[in-house]
């Protein structure tokens, strides 16, 4: 087990994390639901769903994207060593041109949420609302605000890049180590020289693609 943080050992910008979770939900079942790679042109969309007790308090959570490759990998070891529970979804490319972002969102989240076990008394979300519960809550900036929904954020991301670094010796011609799928302008080079590959959003990339190797 880890080092299991009290109340006089952590910092204020903790404490905020969980205040919500405390003061607002202390007896309930939460469930915080984070997404990423909603913009990227390859890979998959995924979503975590992360349940966290009110103690020990996991220091150092925050937004996934603020923070380095290696807290988060940290702190995504803390998080599955701790949580109540955590599910997690994914939609692959070829869904996401089929379905569209809006849709393929809404299934990720739901099939995150289902995959907990959990019957949640609240589900709090990141950014607008989804529609997958009856007790969901949207939160703007939640992933920077609310413990639970940054955890979601750390263990979404950690996810999909081990995800995208294995695509990465797949299709080693798109960088997508580095770049995680998204568009960079040596990834758009690279799409413009060798065409789309299969984990490819056809539909995020007609902009700048030549062909396709579908």
């Amino acid at each position: 087990m880890g080092k299991q943080a009290t109340d006089q050992s952590v910092d204020e910008r903790t404490l905020e994390l969980y205040s919500l979770q405390r003061e607002t939900y202390a007896n309930a079942v939460v469930v915080g639901i984070d997404e990423v790679g909603r913009g990227a042109v390859a890979g998959p969309l995924t979503v975590a769903a992360v349940a966290l007790p009110l103690a020990p308090l996991i220091v150092g959570l925050d937004d996934s994207k603020k923070l380095s490759a290696k807290k988060r990998e940290k702190l995504h070891a803390e998080i599955f060593e701790q949580a109540v529970a955590i599910g997690i979804g994914h939609v692959a490319p070829r869904r996401i041109d089929s379905l569209g972002m809006a849709r393929a969102l809404r299934i990720a989240m739901l099939e995150a949420l289902v995959k907990t076990g959990l019957e949640p008394d609240a589900v709090l979300i990141d950014g607008n609302p989804v529609n997958i519960h009856p007790n969901e809550r949207c939160i703007i900036k939640g992933d920077s605000s609310v413990a639970c929904i940054a955890a979601a954020s750390i263990v979404a991301k950690v996810t999909r890049d081990a995800l995208m670094e294995k695509f990465d010796v797949l299709h080693p011609q798109y960088g997508l180590a580095q770049n995680k799928g998204y568009a960079s302008a040596k990834h758009i080079e690279a799409i413009k020289e060798h065409g789309i590959s299969k984990i490819h959003r056809k539909t995020f990339c007609t902009n700048f693609m030549q062909e396709s190797l579908f």
